[in-house]
């Protein structure tokens, strides 16, 4: 399958994306169990789709060691056109010193049979403990030897972002939880990094599946029918925004925009994120071995939204409450 170049973009100026990230969360443990053979074979089908780029971390069970051996499999063409973006998320409390970063690194350099990683993404727990300062400062020396080729930021609000930016620690992107439903990142983070040339990598775009033909019309889920980590995750955010009824005008209004442009409800909530300024990509969850949504994400790549589109989502999230307001800047949920 050949992408259009719209599908790509560049991230810094020696790496190219795919603006549609295969996001490993799920094969952490947290979603069910993962047929490793099977769900290793099924990487191969993203691969030779175009979507090339990948986005784990350290903590999502296997993850890293499934990078590793898919690797692997593909010839070396097969692995210049790959990307792979992992995290590392130190336990609250760490005492941080330079070995302990240096061990983490090579841990997952190991774990992916890399010498360089593509992207280092670091998140931290409490900003009470200055710890992160001395453990990204590390970083950026580990990015100056050649370990990591870009260093980035998971879940950092704003403040905190330009706190690094002022002690001289440089990062090409943050990735936060961003969309329709969940759009705190336009309040302070888009001004921001766009002054400051940072990337936004989006992820919870779908809301855990929540957010696709799948729940258009359907009863409000109770605790026991959100069977995976994702819904469990994602169900309190539409609580929170406006609840199940207001949820539900949304997905009927996201229907009849996709039935217009003959796309999906998914496409159409990722097109709507994927044009936000500074977003460099969008991370769709892929459940290897269990189920596949290849052929409907790419459709994504010739979805153009127009005004009366952009007009008419905007009529039903002026409904709803504002979760800077009630929850805070990006990244706030986990702090």
């Amino acid at each position: 399958m050949t992408l259009p170049d719209s599908a790509y973009t560049q991230l810094t100026e020696n790496t190219t994306i795919c603006r549609i990230l295969n996001g490993l969360w799920q094969v952490s443990g947290t979603h069910g169990t993962i047929d490793e053979t099977a769900a290793i074979a099924e990487m191969m089908s993203y691969h030779t789709a175009g979507l090339t780029t990948w986005d784990l971390a350290d903590h999502y069970g296997p993850a890293e060691d499934f990078i590793g051996k898919f690797r692997r499999m593909l010839d070396e063409d097969g692995r210049k056109q790959m990307q792979a973006f992992t995290k590392w998320v130190p336990r609250p409390g760490i005492r941080i010193n330079s070995q302990v970063v240096e061990d983490a690194v090579t841990t997952s350099m190991t774990r992916m049979g890399v010498d360089q990683l593509d992207m280092l993404q670091f998140h931290w727990w409490d900003y009470r403990d200055s710890g992160y300062l001395s453990a990204l400062k590390t970083l950026v020396m580990l990015v100056m030897t050649g370990k990591i080729k870009h260093l980035g930021l998971t879940n950092f609000d704003t403040r905190h972002v330009k706190n690094l930016m002022d002690n001289g620690i440089r990062v090409v992107s943050n990735q936060v939880q961003f969309s329709i439903i969940d759009r705190r990142p336009e309040v302070a983070m888009i001004p921001y990094c766009q002054e400051n040339g940072i990337k936004i990598l989006a992820y919870g775009t779908l809301a855990g599946g929540l957010l696709t033909d799948q729940y258009l019309g359907r009863p409000e889920p109770t605790r026991d029918q959100l069977n995976t980590a994702s819904l469990r995750k994602y169900k309190p955010m539409i609580d929170k925004w406006g609840g199940w009824e207001l949820f539900q005008t949304l997905l009927q209004t996201l229907r009849h925009i996709a039935d217009k442009h003959h796309v999906s409800i998914a496409n159409v909530a990722t097109r709507y994120i994927m044009d936000k300024p500074t977003v460099a990509g969008v991370i769709i969850g892929v459940r290897l071995g269990i189920q596949q949504h290849i052929a409907d994400n790419v459709c994504t790549f010739d979805l153009v939204l127009d005004e009366d589109d952009l007009a008419k989502i905007h009529a039903v999230t002026s409904q709803a409450n504002d979760l800077y307001q009630t929850i805070g800047d990006c990244g706030q949920e986990y702090r």
